[in-house]
């Protein structure tokens, strides 16, 4: 990592930016830095550096929209996400990263349509599922796919539209869930090899872009209303899926 080139170290930063951006409003961003730091990286490296860096952003959100979380929904995901993230480190090296990309993505898309569908009046409220069972399926599908590809936004994203919750609560809640399933992750990807000495050194080199993207995110937040703000999520969540599954 010492002997990375200029281009190298301005598309780390460049993705330390994008990832503070997204935690503080913007969490279609957040899949965005993934090929952008694998460009640099090979893939798993990218995947070790990048979590500290989320974890780091994950912070500076909770200490901006803290007061704004929905506690009774996310004791109803933690659970069943933890549980998800052990699943995930125990099948991390058992898919390609192509079926895993894949995979994601057209589940993503297919929450995406549904929940267009349910803005629109096609699906009634009170026929989606709002129970245990969907925050079950639900924590447990992110738990997987954050542990191994920190790929979650989406599916969490769709699931807080579906569930009905205005900007702040949105941003509120997404940021304690990622704190806590972030911090959860750290032991498995030191274990694995994927969390290093040299990969935190390099996320020391490049953690003033968190700060940066958390202060553009929050003035872009603030200029959007309510309903341009969920069309901006959706339409972010669909094109992050499609690059998934485009590769």
């Amino acid at each position: 990592m010492g002997d990375l080139s200029p281009f190298g170290w301005l598309l780390a930063l460049g993705c330390a930016v994008i990832l503070g951006t997204s935690k503080a409003g913007l969490p279609g961003l957040g899949l965005l830095a993934a090929p952008i730091l694998a460009s640099a990286f090979r893939a798993k490296v990218s995947m070790g550096i990048m979590l500290p860096l989320l974890v780091c952003g994950d912070v500076f959100a909770v200490f901006y929209y803290h007061r704004h979380a929905d506690w009774r929904m996310l004791w109803r995901l933690l659970p069943a996400a933890f549980s998800g993230v052990i699943v995930g480190s125990l099948i991390l090296n058992r898919i390609t990263d192509g079926q895993l990309r894949v995979g994601i993505g057209v589940i993503v898309l297919i929450m995406v349509v549904l929940t267009v569908l349910r803005n629109r009046g096609i699906i009634r409220d009170e026929r989606l599922p709002k129970g245990a069972a969907t925050a079950a399926v639900t924590g447990l599908v992110a738990g997987i796919t954050t542990m191994m590809a920190h790929a979650a936004g989406p599916v969490m994203q769709v699931y807080f539209l579906a569930m009905g919750l205005k900007k702040d609560a949105f941003i509120g809640t997404g940021a304690w869930f990622f704190m806590l399933v972030n911090a959860f992750k750290v032991p498995f990807y030191v274990g694995q090899g994927l969390i290093t000495v040299d990969s935190l050194v390099l996320n020391a080199k490049i953690a003033i872009g968190i700060p940066l993207g958390i202060v553009l995110g929050i003035v872009i937040v603030r200029r959007l209303s309510n309903r341009v703000f969920i069309l901006c999520i959706q339409a972010l969540t669909a094109l992050a899926a499609v690059k998934l599954i485009l590769g």
